[in-house]
């Protein structure tokens, strides 16, 4: 990585009215990362990512884009930036290659250079054979790497993706980041991408962790779930406080209560569930042992659970669960 960022946010500060979206926000961004934006709904990452994209003037701070300043130079910037929004922009009674040749033109390149390059984006994302076929006969996942080969067409040196999975199955979730990540290492751009899914950050070079518009956690994947216990345990139970109570009392492990459960994080997590089950069996409804991911680093920064209700739990989850009586 180069030793000059590509994208510097210094302090940015952002409100609607009295709610404050993004609070003080610094971080940098290395030239060929594939960084990852991640937080829960209303953690600031969709106006983090209006301001990247120019829609949105920083209010207070500042944020510069290979050395110029995004308030100043925002026409040059975006002649850098490749943006593939989470709200779909394809016309469905076009065929691919007209989509993508209306964004050429728009762009101002020649027919030649459109054709090229079209060529060329759409045999990288596997995608060739479709290109005369109407958009409105493809899958979610091959609209969205529709909507990439338009984003880079004008060869951007920054590829930013705005939930760009969201509606896919889990298996189109996969090709899709499968896809970016050879763009990456291939045409040598730098990809920033929001998401709420844990799995999707864990892909990526470096993650920034974002809660009510404060940065939270910064680093690589590995790190920051190093930086915890391997294990956890969550206990779900009527009587979340007076459990975890008991449990601190009876075995002297640490219990904390986060969203409405019980939850203990140890190097040998799974050698306490038998016990548990067998000390508190009227007690315990279910008990749900995971390995170290970044919803634990967020819950040991934040201390509360990453997921609300209105968020749907990823798909590929790798939690095991154990029911109370059960081996």
């Amino acid at each position: 990585m180069s030793s000059t960022p590509l994208i510097e946010i210094d302090r940015l500060t952002h409100r609607y009215g009295e709610r404050v979206a993004l609070d003080s926000l610094t971080l940098a961004i290395e030239p060929g990362e594939c960084f990852a934006i991640l937080g829960p709904n209303g953690g600031g990452k969709t106006t983090l990512f209006r301001v990247l994209s120019t829609l949105l003037r920083p209010q207070q701070g500042t944020l510069r884009i290979a050395g110029q300043d995004l308030v100043e130079h925002a026409r040059e910037i975006r002649s850098r930036l490749g943006i593939v929004f989470q709200a779909p922009s394809l016309d469905k009674k076009l065929s691919v290659a007209e989509n993508i040749w209306c964004q050429g033109r728009l762009y101002g390149l020649s027919t030649s250079t459109i054709k090229t390059r079209t060529n060329e984006l759409l045999t990288r994302l596997g995608i060739a054979e479709r290109a005369n076929d109407r958009v409105e006969t493809l899958s979610g996942g091959l609209k969205r790497r529709v909507e990439i080969a338009k984003a880079l067409l004008h060869q951007p040196t920054i590829l930013l993706l705005d939930e760009p999975s969201t509606g896919l199955d889990p298996l189109a979730r996969r090709e899709l980041w499968t896809q970016v990540r050879e763009l990456q290492h291939s045409a040598g751009i730098t990809v920033v991408f929001t998401t709420h899914f844990l799995d999707e950050a864990d892909r990526a070079d470096r993650v920034a962790i974002l809660d009510a518009g404060q940065l939270v956690a910064l680093d690589k994947p590995s790190v920051l779930r190093g930086e915890i216990a391997s294990e956890s345990l969550t206990i779900e139970t009527d009587e979340p406080a007076e459990l975890a109570a008991a449990i601190t009392e009876r075995f002297q492990l640490p219990a904390r209560v986060i969203d409405a459960t019980v939850r203990i994080e140890a190097a040998n997590a799974h050698r306490w569930v038998e016990r548990l089950v067998e000390a508190f069996p009227e007690r315990i409804n279910g008990v749900h042992l995971g390995k170290a991911t970044l919803e634990d680093v967020f819950i040991a920064r934040t201390g509360k659970g990453f997921y609300t209700e209105a968020q749907a739990v990823p798909d590929n989850s790798k939690r095991r669960s154990h029911k109370s009586g059960t081996a």
